[in-house]
């Protein structure tokens, strides 16, 4: 963590390391599995996050220079414009006088919507970089849930007649409760990774996004602790005190 703000920064660091760690858990527990695959591309993800959460949050000072040029050139031409303007030596009727207002009001809605656009360009640069990587990191939890779609705990304990169809299922039921803990953990750092690229851009669309992939995240977590608490009660295995089914922080023994 921070030196200078210590447990108030999500560092991206951490969470590559963390992922690392899991990457190896999983190699080491399952090495012909495909999840072991989802948690590396994971990790270049992560990898990559750190470098693009600044590129986010970093001004881009051409952007905002040019954007002041242009800017001050409205305003001279505009200024240009009305100082040539020659004022009519009659006095105008009403009539006139609401033409030329509604002549005035359009050009300055015209130059007001100009300049919004260039004050707002960096912004909506910024959150499109933003929308695109963390759109990258819905993909990855859906791929992480459907790895763990045909892990059924009844099919586990009580195994009937399979069809040719039927997935294939060689795993005892402790490894079935580390294959589905170790998805719960992959699901959690990927909602981490979308808090990495907001933390420090303040931008309420890419913040909505960021809190849609954690709400999947857990949402979909919590549907994988469900089959870990039916494996558990099937098979009499005592859950970890404190775990509940909502909550991917809270781990099964083991590795």
């Amino acid at each position: 963590m921070s030196d200078k703000a210590p447990y108030r920064i999500l560092e991206a660091e951490e969470v590559v390391r963390t992922i690392q760690r899991l990457g190896l858990r999983i190699a080491e527990r399952f090495p012909s599995s495909s999840l072991a695959g989802v948690c590396r591309q994971l990790l270049a993800i992560a990898q990559q996050a750190k470098q693009r959460s600044i590129l986010i949050a970093r001004p881009v000072w051409s952007l905002r220079l040019l954007t002041l040029l242009v800017i001050l050139a409205i305003f001279a031409v505009s200024a240009g414009t009305v100082s040539a303007l020659e004022l009519p030596s009659r006095q105008i009727n009403l009539l006139e006088f609401i033409q030329l207002l509604e002549a005035a009001i359009n050009d300055l809605v015209l130059i007001g919507a100009a300049i919004f656009f260039l004050v707002t360009l960096e912004t909506r640069i910024k959150r499109r970089r933003a929308l695109a990587a963390i759109h990258e990191l819905r993909s990855i939890a859906h791929i992480i849930d459907m790895h763990q779609l045909t892990k059924d705990p009844e099919r586990i304990l009580y195994r009937g007649r399979e069809t040719a169809s039927s997935p294939r299922e060689d795993m005892t039921v402790f490894e079935l409760s580390r294959y589905l803990d170790y998805c719960t953990e992959l699901l959690s750092l990927t909602g981490k990774l979308a808090a990495v690229y907001v933390q420090s851009f303040d931008d309420p669309v890419a913040l909505a996004s960021a809190n849609e992939v954690e709400s999947l995240s857990t949402g979909l977590a919590r549907k994988i602790w469900q089959k870990i608490m039916i494996l558990h009660s099937l098979s009499g295995v005592q859950q970890p005190s404190g775990s509940t089914a909502s909550s991917s922080s809270k781990k099964s023994p083991g590795a």
